[in-house]
């Protein structure tokens, strides 16, 4: 496993890139701990998750496509963002690291249950704070209307 996985917007997870099957993800992640499928009506979207429980994070595989990594879920505290542990920072130092590399806040939203969240849409970034204390962050591929997935470059 990576000592400090590495988010890199738009393009990978540590070193599994967008796109990539579900044999690859089993070679550079090992074996999940759990499999589960999941299946969102609002948004018609099917999703096989890889849990990776004892590591801190969560792959998903879009199963409406080809069955490509699309998504990932992170707690794991040591987790890397531009070469900073994320989860060290507050929401505003998110907000302005996301800015100096380009990436504006697109939306925020506070939930019933108390959780907030921060986007960049355009980096396809999802941070999620309870407390005001940054609990998960959520980053994947840019969907478009089409169902199509961006692959930058």
């Amino acid at each position: 496993m990576f000592e400090k996985p590495q988010i890199i917007l738009l393009k990978s997870f540590c070193t599994l890139p967008f796109g990539s099957n579900k044999d690859t993800a089993v070679e550079v992640f090992g074996q999940p701990e759990e499999i589960q499928n999941l299946t969102d009506d609002i948004l018609n979207n099917n999703s096989l998750v890889y849990h990776y429980w004892n590591e801190g994070y969560s792959l998903f595989f879009n199963t409406n496509t080809d069955q490509s990594f699309c998504s990932v879920e992170i707690d794991n505290k040591d987790t890397l963002l531009f070469d900073i542990r994320i989860f060290s920072l507050k929401e505003k130092e998110i907000i302005e690291l996301m800015k100096e590399h380009g990436y504006g806040l697109s939306d925020s939203e506070v939930h019933k249950w108390g959780e907030k969240r921060i986007s960049f849409d355009e980096a396809g970034l999802d941070c999620y704070f309870e407390n005001n204390k940054l609990v998960s962050v959520n980053f994947g591929l840019l969907e478009r209307e089409n169902n199509f997935f961006y692959f930058p470059n």
